[in-house]
């Protein structure tokens, strides 16, 4: 894989995507329906899903893509591929929240290492570089110009006044339960793969998730975090979290800095 074209090309994507979803997201008519398993689907959605996947067949031809609107295509496990969240975050969108985000990762021998999340109604811009490095972009962020970019890195965390980050959408009794097994000075709620971001940039130490996601949800922001320092761990076990599994489904998992002494299920 040629990474500085891959870093460019996820960035042209991303941005031309969250332009249309931004046109989209100011317009009287989101074009609102239920997919098979009744999650919500948008024109936006669709609209960022034709852009992205369009560019990267053109740029990667011999390179597996997965999309969540395309997936159901997608049958075999795959080790090494490219997928993709064109708007990770529909119910926030919907809602005109602010909290969604384009998502593009490069998957290799099950391992995310390379992503970009892009949350244009909150002005950031976070991915790896083509040495696989984490920054986050400042805007104004222009097509075909990258501009100033700054690394990131995880915290050192302080297990006795930890920094946690929960979804926003998706909170359970459950995952307020694992929280309560830590010393916590903060406590936020945010959308999306905007966590990993969160916990990528020292925003935040931990970020558990106890329900259900797709490695499309997941990959982008899992790469930001890795290139960061960061790790992704399956709650049941604390092994690492892959990709490419049957069906895309990812188990409960755990993102964090290392250093937050992570506790049993």
């Amino acid at each position: 894989m040629d990474f500085v074209k891959l870093t460019n090309t996820m960035r042209e994507l991303a941005l031309e995507a969250g332009e249309q979803i931004m046109e989209i997201y100011g317009s009287d008519d989101f074009g609102v329906r239920s997919k098979s398993d009744e999650s919500p689907v948008t024109a936006a959605d669709e609209a960022a899903d034709a852009i992205i996947s369009a560019g990267l067949r053109a740029a990667f031809p011999d390179t597996p893509l997965v999309t969540e609107e395309q997936a159901v295509s997608h049958t075999q496990t795959v080790s090494t591929f490219l997928i993709v969240d064109p708007l990770d975050g529909t119910k926030e969108f919907i809602k005109r929240r602010g909290d969604f985000t384009v998502n593009i990762a490069y998957v290799k021998d099950g391992v995310p290492v390379r992503g970009i999340v892009y949350a244009p109604a909150k002005e950031r811009l976070f991915y790896t570089d083509a040495e696989g490095n984490s920054v986050e972009e400042q805007g104004p962020f222009v097509k075909g110009t990258p501009g100033r970019t700054a690394p990131i890195k995880v915290s050192t965390p302080d297990n006795a006044a930890l920094l946690v980050v929960a979804s926003k959408s998706h909170r359970d009794q459950a995952t307020d339960d694992y929280i309560g097994k830590y010393s916590t000075a903060d406590m936020k709620s945010a959308g999306s793969s905007l966590k990993f971001c969160l916990v990528a940039t020292g925003e935040a130490d931990l970020y558990p998730r106890l329900g259900r996601t797709m490695e499309w949800d997941t990959a982008a922001g899992h790469a930001v975090l890795n290139g960061a320092g960061g790790e992704v761990v399956r709650f049941d076990g604390h092994t690492a979290l892959t990709y490419g599994k049957r069906g895309f489904e990812n188990p409960f998992f755990i993102a964090y800095a290392p250093g937050v002494v992570l506790e049993k299920p």
